[in-house]
């Protein structure tokens, strides 16, 4: 598209479920701290268990389609992945690219905000999900979190550059 800034977010599978283990693990830790009762503190901490993978690959996958719905009015629907192929990304901890078109005054110093805001919002609604099967006391903070988080993706989308006066010389007649 002409006079458009193309712009890549890659989103690694394996570092996403390694966050939500490791989030999910740390919350676990900090409840048996303060007492809770050791089932409950480890079925908090979500394993590499297929059981527990199958459902953090459901809920990264459901997402994931949040964010292309959320941020969809500058995803290039035609370049970005496809929800099959997505899918099978997860499936495989491979890569899930998405690739948007933005205006061309898009201030591209916002392209990290992007990336942050999404792998933040990914991670703490897949969490969230986790937390309403395992221990609803924790749901809040993490579905909170994410909205907050995918927020601030949706803000660093809409930066902009300021534009720049160009001065045109006139030659005398």
């Amino acid at each position: 598209m002409a006079g458009r800034k193309e712009i890549q977010i890659t989103l690694q599978v394996g570092e996403l479920m390694y966050d939500v283990m490791n989030k999910a693990y740390l919350t676990g830790e900090s409840r048996r701290a303060a007492g809770a009762d050791y089932k409950l503190v480890s079925a908090m901490q979500a394993s590499g268990d297929e059981d527990n993978l199958y459902q953090l690959r459901r809920s990264l996958i459901g997402a994931i389609g949040l964010v292309k719905s959320r941020l969809g009015e500058y995803i290039d629907e035609d370049s970005s992945m496809s929800d099959d192929l997505i899918s099978d990304e997860v499936e495989n901890n491979g890569s899930v690219t998405l690739k948007f078109s933005l205006p061309n005054n898009f201030n591209t110093s916002a392209v990290k905000a992007i990336a942050e805001g999404i792998h933040s919002f990914i991670v703490d609604s897949v969490l969230s999900d986790w937390f309403a099967i395992v221990n609803p006391q924790e749901v809040k903070y993490y579905a909170e979190h994410s909205i907050t988080s995918l927020a601030s993706a949706e803000q660093a989308i809409y930066k902009r550059e300021r534009p720049i006066r160009r001065v045109v010389e006139v030659e005398p007649r």
